[in-house]
């Protein structure tokens, strides 16, 4: 059987490599981003969060046809939204108090989880 210009062919091991550590990258920036921003104009500064993280990691997985691609990017947003939620020397945190900040704390990892599990569609390969 013939790979067609549709199908994805699986990256090697330096490729995948590569790929994560771009994806971790990009995933911090758009965490980093995505939290500073989540409080702004409630709550459609969240839903527009969630629906980039969503569409980031997605991305990822559709672009490189690989989960552990798609893994990276969800890693890079959650370390970074986590550790922006933490305490910090002045005793401020940058995720705020009470439902909204409750569900930008666990929405990320929850939306990177689904879209991670979610099977991707195979496509028949014509002759």
């Amino acid at each position: 059987m013939q790979n067609t210009p549709s199908q994805a062919e699986p990256l090697g091991a330096g490729a995948t490599a590569l790929s994560s550590v771009f994806a971790v990258l990009v995933g911090i920036v758009v965490g980093v981003i995505t939290t500073f921003t989540h409080g702004l104009l409630a709550p459609w500064g969240l839903v527009a969060g969630l629906a980039i993280v969503a569409a980031l990691v997605g991305g990822f997985r559709l672009v490189f046809g690989s989960r552990i691609v798609g893994a990276a990017a969800a890693i890079g947003v959650v370390a970074a939204s986590a550790v922006l939620a933490l305490p910090g020397a002045g005793g401020t945190v940058l995720a705020l108090d009470g439902v909204t900040g409750y569900l930008w704390a666990l929405g990320p990892a929850a939306l990177s989880a689904i879209v991670l599990l979610v099977p991707a569609r195979g496509r028949r390969a014509t002759a």
